[in-house]
């Protein structure tokens, strides 16, 4: 059981590691604009659209509730498609479009995610206060994405893209606890399904009103096989591996693949799209699992425990 976890993790990493390579590919370049560069919303509206359905199916073949029931359970399904779903998607495509911005670079800002959950949880779920040290761990994580932006003396600006990035960071790690405050016995995966179909249409609606258009769009082979890949793998598949690793493992160990897609994205960057990783990346990304480890030292300290 052991090592069909760890295969599992694997996957989830190379998946969901991997797909901040797939959300640049099909977005193209300012220089290269084939594919969803001047709709980058629109393009991630499509990938929930895809991946929603998939999410629906597999929700009335896994669970005894297909629908949401009652005032609760429809608002922690918006919120979380509007927070999880729809903004974090939104403005982490959009994030993408900056070409200062790597596959590696977004995906090691958006591994801030577990920290900003734990500054979160200080704030709405009383029973999960932050100890000094794990203050410490939320600001040093704080630090990580400062150090990742590399601003040179005279030099305080900061990359658009990045922190497009950062704010879709906010709003999944809001949107996590704050669907954990509502605290429903909805299960999961119907949760998600409904949540991907709200925040793609949210997302429509957001295209439409920032003035994105198809016809801006240029149907590729390279851009709709991101979109697929997006979809079917990243999505769908990548939910129904982390559904059954989150199970198993808990929430601790889950949030390690936050801290192994950065090194995945990496490298597909690399040996697809020709991107290379700087020294303020990898710094940020030292910096950042180290507010983690502080965090939630506690939870890790037992977890080791168990494994020994």
């Amino acid at each position: 059981m052991r090592h069909r976890n760890l295969a599992l993790f694997l996957v989830l990493a190379a998946v969901w590691g991997s797909a901040f390579v797939a959300i640049k590919a099909g977005l193209g370049t300012p220089a290269a604009p084939a594919g969803f560069f001047d709709a980058p919303v629109l393009f991630a509206a499509l990938r929930y659209d895809i991946a929603g359905v998939l999410m629906l199916g597999y929700a009335a073949y896994a669970t005894d509730q297909f629908l949401p029931r009652g005032r609760r359970q429809w608002t922690a399904t918006l919120v979380a498609g509007a927070l999880m779903i729809a903004a974090y998607h939104a403005f982490l495509f959009v994030g993408e479009t900056d070409p200062a911005v790597s596959s590696a670079a977004a995906a090691v800002v958006v591994s801030l995610s577990p920290v900003l959950t734990a500054g979160f949880s200080r704030l709405w779920l009383p029973s999960e206060r932050l100890t000094p040290v794990g203050v410490l761990g939320l600001l040093l994580g704080l630090v990580g994405v400062v150090v990742l932006t590399d601003p040179a003396p005279g030099n305080l600006g900061v990359s658009p893209g990045v922190v497009f990035v950062f704010l879709a960071t906010l709003s999944f790690a809001s949107g996590s606890v704050l669907t954990r405050r509502l605290d429903t016995d909805l299960p999961i995966e119907t949760m998600e399904a409904w949540a991907m179909v709200t925040g793609a249409a949210m997302m429509h609606v957001a295209s439409v009103a920032v003035g994105e258009s198809v016809a801006a769009v240029e149907f590729t082979p390279r851009a709709l096989a991101a979109l697929a890949y997006l979809a079917v793998a990243a999505s769908a598949l990548g939910f129904l591996v982390y559904f059954d690793l989150l199970e198993r493992l808990g929430p601790v160990e889950i949030n390690l693949v936050s801290y192994a897609a950065p090194p995945v994205a990496a490298l597909v960057g690399f040996l697809l799209l020709d991107e290379t990783v700087d020294a303020a990346a990898a710094a940020g990304f030292l910096v950042i699992l180290a507010g983690f480890v502080l965090v939630k030292r506690e939870a890790i300290r037992d977890v080791v425990a168990r494994a020994g």
